[in-house]
């Protein structure tokens, strides 16, 4: 009785795995629409009291005041530097150099980013983790790139090109008035073609971002497991009152 009862299983079993694998199903139509979310959508009370305090939580985190900034900051604020970008810059030669001396023994020579990357001001008063995601709301890593002196000189070519306030640290470039450079020194040196220089960055530029495409292929290549926000935020927490002006880094002479 229990052999026949397994075997009827087994049978209907088969029956079924043979039509599954017989029948073809095809996709005929598919359809879909827009739904606004405003001011007429209805929050679902029982989901908003569950994440009440989730959110409580997070916003005291993002709003605890962390340090003091005079004044002030945009990016549009010069011509080739400006005290927000100096200040990222000057954050991520500060912060990330640590982490690479203590694993490789080496320094950061300089640190480029992005002009377009700032993607906020920093408001006079006090700042906090909240102002730090709207300065850098991506998660973009910092990498340090070992590079030729010639690839250097490759992005002294592209900094002339772009004419553009890209924040920088560790380096000193002067330029005439038609934006070529007239020069360029990393940490005081003239720059020497057959060394080699650890250019701290974002891992968006080291791989051709803002066609940044002289830092592909870098000699070596460093990873410090830190994000950029996350070395703004450890800045913040660090620093009573921020001081970021403009200076003579990155200037055009007339």
């Amino acid at each position: 009785m229990i052999v026949l009862k397994n075997i009827g299983i087994l049978a209907f079993s088969l029956l079924m795995l043979n039509s599954c694998k017989t029948e073809n199903l095809l996709l005929s139509e598919i359809e879909g629409k827009r739904i606004a979310i405003d001011t007429n959508q209805q929050a679902n009370a029982e989901l908003e009291e569950f994440i009440k305090p989730y959110r409580e939580h997070l916003n005291k985190t993002l709003d605890s005041t962390l340090a003091y900034n005079p004044r002030s900051m945009n990016k549009s604020e010069g011509e080739l530097n400006t005290a927000i970008g100096n200040m990222m810059a000057d954050i991520v030669m500060e912060q990330a150099n640590p982490v690479l001396k203590n694993r490789t023994g080496n320094e950061i020579d300089m640190v480029l980013l992005n002009h377009g990357g700032i993607r906020s001001g920093l408001n006079k008063g006090n700042v906090n983790a909240r102002s730090a995601y709207g300065l850098m709301p991506f998660e973009n890593e910092i990498v340090i790139a070992e590079l030729s002196g010639d690839k250097i000189l490759e992005m002294l070519d592209y900094l002339e090109r772009a004419k553009t306030a890209h924040p920088v640290s560790g380096i000193q470039i002067e330029m005439d008035r038609d934006f070529k450079i007239t020069s360029a020194k990393i940490q005081g040196e003239e720059i020497d073609p057959e060394l080699t220089y650890f250019v701290a960055t974002s891992d968006y530029l080291q791989q051709g971002g803002d066609n940044m495409n002289f830092f592909k292929d870098p000699i070596e290549l460093y990873n410090v497991d830190y994000k950029l926000r996350n070395a703004i935020i450890d800045y913040f927490q660090k620093t009573d009152t921020i001081r970021a002006e403009r200076d003579n880094r990155f200037i055009r002479k007339n």
